[in-house]
């Protein structure tokens, strides 16, 4: 379905819909300081991807994200996303979060709600949540999923087999031996008629192991109410799985880049050895592109059509145009490459480059605020850093822009069709024209006018027969 079909689903059937995802815990068993919702698969953090789910059926703006642990620094991390937040300053369970986002959802007539810790959720199935909810007209719909191994979960205890209507939710420690049987899990993903919820909200009690209100406990308060209780299965468990370890997290990862590999090779990308591969969830690359294997593609990099990306190369925030070719072990950052270029082997882009159409960036280079025009060429061993160099320009072996004086930096600026000899230092700021000659060796610290040659360097000295009478020398005091 359309971004404009997801977005406004609520509002074409009359409901106004909020969706509040639930953000606030510490994820002690991941045993890291680090808020759990931060931990990142696929390239950003947990929390991050539900909101990008969530975004695909409401708007950012009826999104509310409840945060309580290290709450500054969670709110730093996802503040792009335009969500509200809620403050869960004492973390008292699920429940209680809700309570906490009283006054924010009090004005829409139904509301969602997510885990934050629940990466690979789709936009499709909150949306079927939401759907069947109406349909079932329903005071709570559960979402379940029946897992290979559900131990950990609470179990869904459904009226009769087969029933849309929902007797309990039973927690895991609280199950009898018969309940343990089950395998239709609670996943924690929710969607309620807010009237209903409110209306019994305070109704929560901590009596449990815990000391928690649990949202869970909804259920048995809307049946005990006479309101409807339903349950819609998703169709993929391992949407609807959190990461409780480490271990769990690396697994979600593996899982959610398997799923990127796939969609880009359904796609028409051929990637060879997609397990070696680390390719973020928000990386697009077109059709007819070649990805070899151990390359990683990060952030929101974009790889056009027709190139060839190889082996051991970082790509990280890019925009890499088609036909271009990258050759093994090269690290591009935050940059762009045209159309036809050439990168690599062994060439560094840092931050802030522009590689021009069939331009070349060889072996050993390393560019940084660089700009290399149409047909330019530095193929060996270079720096160049805050520059600028015209369309087919050549730069020799070993050729450096010194543009850092220890305290500030400057620009070189290198016309178009310049040859540049190899082992030269130009000494920023300076300009060197177009069709300029730079010899050899020449440490250049003022302009070059268009078509000259500028040479800098001592004469060279010639002593015949100086070394054949040093080495005799030598042979002598032996």
């Amino acid at each position: 379905m359309s971004d404009e079909r997801e977005r406004t689903s609520g509002q074409d059937s009359g409901q106004k819909l909020a969706v509040v995802i639930m953000a606030a815990g510490k994820g002690t068993r991941l045993k890291s300081r680090r808020p759990k919702v931060l931990h990142e698969i696929g390239g950003k953090p947990l929390l991050m991807h539900v909101i990008a789910a969530a975004s695909k059926v409401v708007e950012p703006g009826d999104i509310y994200v409840v945060i309580g642990h290290e709450a500054e620094r969670v709110k730093a991390a996802v503040a792009a996303a335009g969500v509200h937040f809620v403050e869960q300053a004492e973390q008292r369970g699920t429940g209680h979060a809700i309570q906490c986002a009283r006054a924010a959802i009090a004005g829409y007539e139904n509301i969602l709600v997510l885990s934050g810790d629940v990466p690979l959720i789709r936009p499709e199935t909150i949306e079927q949540l939401w759907q069947f909810h109406q349909a079932k007209d329903a005071a709570m719909t559960i979402l379940t999923a029946v897992p290979e191994n559900p131990s950990g979960y609470g179990r869904i205890l459904r009226r009769a087999p087969g029933s849309a209507e929902v007797e309990a939710i039973v927690e895991q420690k609280a199950l009898t031996a018969e309940q343990a049987s089950v395998g239709e899990i609670n996943s924690g993903i929710y969607a309620f008629r807010t009237a209903p919820l409110l209306e019994h909200l305070d109704k929560l009690t901590a009596n449990n192991a815990h000391g928690e209100l649990y949202v869970t406990d909804m259920a048995r308060l809307l049946r005990a109410a006479g309101e409807r209780v339903v349950a819609i299965e998703s169709g993929d468990a391992a949407e609807v799985l959190g990461a409780n370890t480490i271990a769990e997290l690396v697994a979600l990862d593996a899982t959610l880049r398997a799923a990127t590999a796939n969609r880009l090779m359904a796609a028409g990308v051929t990637i060879f050895r997609p397990e070696t591969c680390v390719i973020d969830a928000g990386v697009e690359v077109a059709a007819d592109t070649v990805i070899e294997p151990f390359v990683q593609l990060l952030g929101s990099t974009r790889i056009g059509t027709e190139s060839l990306i190889r082996s051991y190369t970082v790509i990280e925030n890019c925009a890499v145009g088609n036909g271009v070719l990258v050759r093994q072990s090269c690290v591009l950052t935050e940059s762009s490459v045209a159309d036809g270029a050439k990168i690599g082997p062994f060439a560094h882009v840092r931050p802030g480059c522009f590689i021009g159409e069939e331009a070349h960036v060889g072996n050993f280079v390393e560019t940084k605020k660089a700009r290399l025009g149409k047909g330019a060429k530095a193929n060996h061993l270079t720096y160049l850093g805050d520059a600028e160099v015209g369309e087919k320009t050549n730069i020799g072996a070993g050729v450096i822009t010194c543009n850092y004086d220890g305290v500030n930096k400057f620009p070189t600026r290198i016309g178009k069709g310049v040859f540049v000899g190899s082992d030269s230092t130009l000494v920023a700021p300076v300009t060197v024209e177009d069709g300029a000659y730079i010899g050899a060796g020449s440490c250049i610290t003022r302009d070059v006018p268009a078509g000259a040659l500028a040479v800098a360097r001592a004469h060279q000295v010639t002593k015949e027969g100086w070394a054949a009478a040093k080495r005799a020398r030598q042979e002598t005091k032996k």
